[in-house]
């Protein structure tokens, strides 16, 4: 294994260990926002409208509802709805030993000299930590048991093997959490709420993001925040009402001063798209729309760390926090969800990051003098371009145009993956959604995260380039596309020409052989209305340029002398307009590629084209 090929493993497992607990997260959000809602309305004395009835039953929300959601949805993961029960039972001897009541019992079980709370301390441990590690632990060791006796129960038996076993199971593992796991995770809680709290006091918070904004960029986004920082800032918001720790992931001010400096100072079509992007990013919470801005120019997550610090300084300065989770991370969710008293210091810090990251990126683009975002826009659609007029596939797949053209023809599902499943992901499916429905394609086009993705037949799975691997790891029978940016990629053109191309020639194979037979029979020249043709065209591209524009000076010279007035020209292929007007000669292979862009030009394929004009017949029947 070489060591870039090392390095990608690497960073995929990374990528991988994160997704999956922020995939305990994730799907439980609206159930944190809930609790957050409700604190913020109804907690006593700080809520809008405190009300000590309600407020009562949102420390059972915390407590309980949400740590064994988690523990569910972790299990779930790993063993479905067996491993989700198994989970859920679980947990709870976690939760006990970390309620408020449990004080006295829990200082006797766990080690004195390590719990730092008394008999009648008051504030309990919302056991978020036991929730994602026992949750999927007692999956784990569920679907273990079962792979080694399940297949050996009676036939009848079956029903009575899966419930006794699930409940064992969970009785086992319960017991296991109050007295074994539990006294461990509780200290481990207490210890690193110490430390958070102890960075906090101390203002190093803000440092933070010097990591925080690099691993966003990798699509670490959702790992981060839904991982950990997520967890954290509820167990402070139980505490004090709200946190600033639900912020350093969500703030979208850094990307907002990128793309902004991108909008006025920045080349090509990075320049032109930045104020869509702008958009999608601050109003839609898609923080994945900047991340190849930076990408294309690395010194750029300078202006990104920039802006988190200071976005992180002025909320701990200024008294900012959310009640809950703001996901995703739009302004307009973050609103939503901040404390009665942090309104000022959230948007300051939010604005402030912002103003931050842009007096960065705009000093980095005008101090840059080169001419890389165009390049980089050039250098995609040539490699573009090259793959289309050698009929090959993306390079990644090897394939020729052919034959991805026949492996199109299996398609009846479009799944977009993106890292959380929403978001990016459900944006670019509503993107080709249009497209699929325009070209009058019957296929359904959906959004997941990468986590759920499942290998089931006639699958095409769209996804970004980063999280590619993975997406190839839980999809390997599925034919895959991988995409700079969800928002903007002329790929999704070139995948509804595949579909749309192998959906017309896939239902009558044999007859499509039948007539290619009869055509090669009676002449390549079969079936063109010769009367619509203006224009004779030779298909360039960068590895034959010298030979295309030697077949095209020799055909042209062919109809000077035969007397003919048809232009003859050299272009590329995208250059050329889709209607008959246009006879295309050209070999057999970009032949094939041409008819999945084009279905209304004519085309005559030739075995060299230097001797194009020797077809038989050809340059008579041209004007």
């Amino acid at each position: 294994m070489s060591e870039t090929q090392s390095k990608s493993s690497v960073k995929a497992k990374i990528q991988k260990f994160g997704t999956f607990l922020s995939g305990m997260i994730m799907p439980n959000i609206g159930a944190i926002i809930a609790w957050g809602f409700m604190t913020a309305i109804f907690m006593s004395p700080n809520g809008w409208f405190p009300n000590k009835y309600i407020n009562s039953f949102t420390s059972s929300m915390l407590y309980f509802m949400i740590p064994i959601l988690i523990a569910y949805t972790g299990g779930k993961s790993v063993y479905e709805e067996r491993g989700g029960v198994v989970g859920a039972i679980s947990v709870v001897g976690t939760i006990v030993l970390a309620f408020p009541w449990a004080k006295p019992v829990a200082q006797g079980i766990v080690y004195p000299s390590l719990y730092p709370y008394g008999a009648n301390h008051s504030t309990g441990i919302p056991m978020f930590l036991g929730a994602m590690i026992m949750g999927p632990l007692s999956a784990w060791c569920l679907k273990k048991f079962d792979q080694a006796f399940q297949s050996k129960v009676k036939a009848g038996f079956e029903m009575i093997y899966n419930n006794f076993s699930q409940g064992i199971m969970g009785m086992i593992f319960v017991a296991l959490s109050y007295f074994l796991v539990g006294p461990i995770l509780v200290v481990s809680t207490i210890w690193i709420a110490n430390g958070v709290d102890w960075i906090i006091a101390h203002n190093l918070l803000p440092l933070a993001n010097l990591v925080i904004e690099p691993a966003k960029v990798l699509f670490l986004n959702n790992a981060i925040g839904n991982g950990v920082l997520v967890p954290l800032g509820i167990q402070q918001a139980a505490k004090i009402g709200k946190s600033v720790l639900f912020l350093m992931e969500s703030n979208p001010g850094p990307g907002l001063g990128i793309l902004l400096a991108c909008a006025l100072f920045g080349k090509g079509s990075a320049k032109s798209s930045a104020p869509g992007a702008i958009i999608v990013h601050f109003l839609g919470g898609v923080h994945e729309i900047y991340f190849p801005y930076v990408l294309m120019k690395p010194i750029l997550i300078l202006a990104a760390m920039a802006g988190g610090i200071t976005g992180t300084f002025l909320f701990s300065v200024l008294g900012g926090g959310l009640t809950a989770a703001a996901s995703p991370g739009s302004i307009i969710a973050i609103l939503l969800v901040s404390a009665k008293d942090a309104y000022f210091g959230n948007i300051v810090g939010v604005l402030g990051s912002a103003a931050v990251s842009f007096v960065v990126a705009a000093v980095i683009y005008k101090m840059d003098k080169s001419s890389d975002g165009d390049l980089a826009a050039a250098q995609g659609q040539m490699a573009a371009m090259k793959a289309e007029s050698k009929g090959l596939a993306e390079e990644e797949n090897g394939a020729s145009a052919v034959e991805t053209v026949e492996s199109y023809k299996d398609v009846q599902r479009i799944i977009f993956a993106c890292d959380a499943g929403m978001g990016s992901s459900a944006m670019g499916a509503s993107l080709l959604r249009d497209k699929v429905k325009k070209a009058g394609l019957n296929l359904p086009v959906t959004n997941t995260a990468v986590r759920n993705l499942k290998d089931e037949p006639g699958l095409l799975v769209i996804t970004q380039e980063e999280l590619a691997e993975r997406a190839k790891e839980k999809t390997p029978n599925a034919l895959h596309v991988s995409v700079g940016n969800f928002l903007s990629t002329p790929k999704y053109d070139q995948v509804v020409a595949r579909l749309k191309a192998a959906g017309e020639t896939a239902p009558e194979a044999e007859q499509v052989k039948k007539s290619e037979k009869q055509e090669k029979k009676a002449g390549s020249l079969a079936g063109i209305d010769f009367a619509k043709v203006k224009e004779v065209d030779f298909i360039r591209h960068d590895q034959h340029i010298g030979t295309v524009t030697m077949a095209s000076s020799l055909f042209k010279d062919e109809m000077q002398k035969a007397g003919k007035q048809t232009p003859v020209k050299a272009v590329r292929i995208n250059e050329l307009d889709n209607d008959p007007s246009h006879l295309v000669i050209a070999t057999a292979m970009a032949g094939k590629n041409l008819a999945i862009r084009y279905d209304q030009i004519h085309v005559v394929t030739v075995d060299d084209l230097l001797k194009a004009g020797e077809v038989s017949g050809l340059i008579d029947k041209l004007k």
